[in-house]
């Protein structure tokens, strides 16, 4: 099959490699259709990272079932279907709790299974798949693990009814988290220094949109509060902002107000100073959110495609740029030059 593999200088080589074969009875092949571009896969772009070289990535993605395995019994050949790549190893402790999402094993897992969306094939275990209406497109459906974090992190947030949201970051991550927030009632503000961002951000219902680089942050916050400060803060940028957009974040909450961070962190050890005091003395919650697993009984993906499928979440407004399997580091160079080329969604047809 066609894949895209990282190369040495954290670029990407198109290039025909060994189709994956289904391993297991439970287990379904399906035909990567559409794969998407997010912030994690952006924060190795252009980076040499030996342990990634040669490697499938990705991890947004639908596609087409292709072949099942003998115990498989909801999925056929044909179905459409959004991929699941959130993917532990099954047996530990948390997998036994459904809160997978924090596997020791989750990375060695995903990537060796499900977490391979820019090539023409994947595999997995058929609780993975989760067919997709007729009228939800592959490109909308990509979209569906983006909100999937977004739900997460909404959960561990409790966002209610008429509190005061603000969301630093405009990119598909910080959309989808406005989106939640409003669908629960609350009021929201977006934070990013990209006009393109802000623009979208208030045609998908943002209450308040201000550009980090000409406006205070602080002094708008206030002002949408009336003084007091943020109920809840998402922090949807992470990378390299990081230790810009967390001390932000909780300046920007109230006492007593919780800062969801949902953006990832560059790996290894990082040095973010707080106002330690000040946040203990205010009680000021800090919640760390990862990917994604289950609300109760129900998967978070699963929960996604329901509010897709019904209209409340919109995906369509976020896909701005369409590039080939072929065309690869241009997508990602697109991606990776929002403030030039106003990238939000960037969508990859692989086959």
């Amino acid at each position: 099959m066609k894949a895209a593999l990282k190369t040495a200088d954290g670029r990407f080589e198109v290039t025909e490699v060994e189709r994956p074969v289904i391993p297991a009875s439970d287990f379904v092949l399906a035909r990567v259709r559409v794969a998407g571009i997010c912030g994690t896969d952006l924060r190795h772009w252009e980076k040499a990272e030996p342990a990634l070289e040669h490697h499938i990535m990705g991890h947004e993605l639908a596609g087409e079932v292709v072949e099942v395995g003998e115990d498989v019994v909801n999925l056929k050949p044909g179905d459409r279907v959004v991929i699941e790549t959130v993917m532990g190893d099954g047996v530990c402790d948390y997998c036994n709790v459904q809160r997978y999402n924090i596997c020791e094993h989750l990375y060695d897992v995903r990537t060796k299974f499900v977490s391979r969306a820019y090539g023409e094939f994947v595999c997995g275990p058929e609780k993975k798949f989760y067919k997709l209406p007729d009228h939800v497109s592959f490109e909308e459906a990509a979209l569906i693990d983006t909100f999937a974090v977004c739900l997460h992190a909404h959960h561990l947030g409790e966002v209610s009814v008429n509190q005061k949201i603000a969301v630093i970051g405009a990119g598909p991550i910080g959309l989808g988290q406005l989106q939640l927030a409003r669908l629960s009632g609350a009021d929201v503000l977006v934070i990013d220094p990209v006009d393109t961002s802000l623009d979208l951000a208030r045609e998908l219902g943002a209450d308040m949109a201000i550009n980090a680089k000409g406006e205070d942050p602080v002094a708008r916050v206030m002002e949408f509060t009336g003084g007091r400060g943020a109920d809840i803060v998402f922090e949807c940028a992470g990378g390299e902002s990081m230790p810009q957009t967390l001390p932000l974040a909780t300046r920007l909450v109230r006492r007593g107000g919780k800062v969801v961070v949902v953006g990832g962190f560059e790996e290894g050890e990082m040095a973010i100073p707080l106002e330690w005091q000040r946040i203990q003395m205010s009680e000021i919650q800090i919640v760390p959110s990862a990917s994604f697993a289950f609300h109760d009984i129900y998967p978070e993906q699963g929960m996604v495609l329901e509010l897709l499928a019904k209209g409340k979440l919109d995906a369509s407004k976020l896909i701005t740029h369409r590039f080939a399997l072929d065309q690869i580091n241009e997508a990602f160079e697109a991606a990776d030059a929002k403030e030039k080329t106003g990238a939000v969604f960037v969508a990859i047809t692989i086959s």
